[in-house]
């Protein structure tokens, strides 16, 4: 089978081949460029190939999760638990600075009018419609296209004068990932536009998000982190990962219970690799406590990420911030345990005290991070400091009225 071409930023960089398990293999010209930074931590800078587990922990990361994977294989033509066919067919735009492209392709001009496919207001309502059954558009011509998670989603180009999307067509970088609401979450896109707003009321660095109806659709659109507008107009992709990959493990392992990342892993992460581990253990610290206050059950290992800027490891923004307390029928099981905390309804300053000491954070420092951020979002919810659109917030007041309550739970319980 041929290999495919990984090209991070449009250069080559390496070659993905599949024999009995994934390999990997940097390209010389990558390696001896003066600019060449590692495709992920599990894969550093080295002339012999890698195999196995962190191969795929890496790539398989690039990939759509669960019943969104299943449908885009069949729609495809491919099986699902086949990495390597799935990225061959839609690989081209992906997180981070990757795409990849069959040997002997080049990947197509990523700039000028060919790059993109404008959508009619009409057009885009039938494409949302469509979604659900034809994930990531996959299969159309001219698309390939990648995100990971399980929730269907589509990378579009937003333009920045008049706000009106298209689809990026071959090498071409989006700009934002559309999020339609699933029918089975009622909510869902208000739901997170509201915490994505509160969050950024209190403080702490996060994409920006916009709740926005598309024909009967409620949809979440989200400036894409990875990704820089250069002065002339032009897109240059960031290089990421997503703490699982950078750990390397497997997007199907993602949760604490069944074999993930826990919360010392994540610590021990940024410290050994972060540029500014100080600062970034406290900014995922900071993540911790919001999902811990706005009732996110769902903040496991894929839900942080890292950007590199050449030799420089920062946290990215926060991003998929969502109130899943709003839905009884989810589990309220922590992706990962805080101290002795396995549900994130028994949450208390005590099970931090307990991840503090394991974690090597002192305690004094945690505590205040918690006070601090409990007033903050107390704060941003009493004089109404959310931003939002008044339809989005109408339908997200479950989930205010749940954040409102368990921040008060947060500061009855630490005096």
């Amino acid at each position: 089978m041929s290999g495919l071409i990984v090209y991070l930023n449009n250069r080559r960089a390496g070659v993905l081949g599949q024999e009995d398990s994934p390999v990997f293999t940097y390209d010389q010209s990558w390696l001896h460029s003066g600019e060449a930074y590692p495709l992920s931590r599990q894969l550093p800078l080295q002339t012999e190939p890698f195999a196995g587990r962190v191969v795929r922990a890496f790539f398989a990361g690039l990939l759509p999760e669960a019943e969104t994977r299943e449908r885009v294989a069949s729609i495809l033509g491919v099986s699902a638990g086949n990495d390597f066919a799935l990225l061959e067919r839609i690989g081209g735009e992906c997180a981070g600075a990757v795409s990849l492209w069959p040997e002997g392709q080049s990947p197509p001009a990523s700039t000028g009018p060919s790059s993109r496919r404008r959508l009619a207001e009409s057009e885009l309502e039938e494409i949302v419609r469509q979604l659900p059954q034809r994930p990531l558009l996959a299969g159309a011509a001219g698309i390939r296209l990648s995100l990971a998670g399980a929730q269907v989603k589509l990378p579009v180009i937003v333009d920045p004068i008049d706000g009106s999307l298209a689809l990026p067509l071959g090498a071409a970088a989006s700009t934002h990932i559309l999020k339609p609401e699933p029918s089975r979450f009622p909510g869902l896109a208000a739901n997170e536009a509201f915490c994505m707003a509160l969050a950024r009321a209190a403080g702490l660095d996060v994409v920006e998000t916009q709740w926005r109806m598309i024909g009967t659709t409620p949809c979440l659109l989200a400036r894409r982190y990875d990704r820089d507008l250069m002065a002339d107009g032009s897109l240059i992709r960031i290089h990421q990962e997503d703490f699982c990959q950078a750990l390397g493990v497997p997007p199907e392992r993602k949760y604490q219970n069944e074999g993930g990342p826990s919360l010392l892993d994540c610590i021990d992460l940024i410290r050994q690799w972060s540029s500014a581990p100080v600062v970034d253990i406290r900014n995922f610290l900071d993540g911790l406590i919001f999902a811990v206050l706005t009732g996110n059950a769902d903040a496991h290992a894929k839900n942080f990420s890292l950007i590199y800027r050449g030799a420089n490891r920062r946290m990215s923004s926060l991003y998929d911030q969502v109130c899943t307390l709003a839905w009884p029928e989810l589990s309220a099981a922590l992706s990962m345990k805080i101290g002795a905390a396995k549900l994130l309804t028994e949450v208390s300053p005590e099970h931090f005290q307990q991840f503090s000491a394991k974690a090597g954070l002192g305690w004094p420092l945690v505590r205040a991070r918690l006070g601090a951020l409990t007033s903050k979002v107390e704060q941003a919810l009493r004089e109404g400091a959310v931003a939002l659109h008044p339809d989005a917030l109408r339908v997200s007041e479950s989930a205010r009225q749940i954040v409102a309550s368990r921040t008060a739970r947060m500061r009855r319980l630490m005096t």
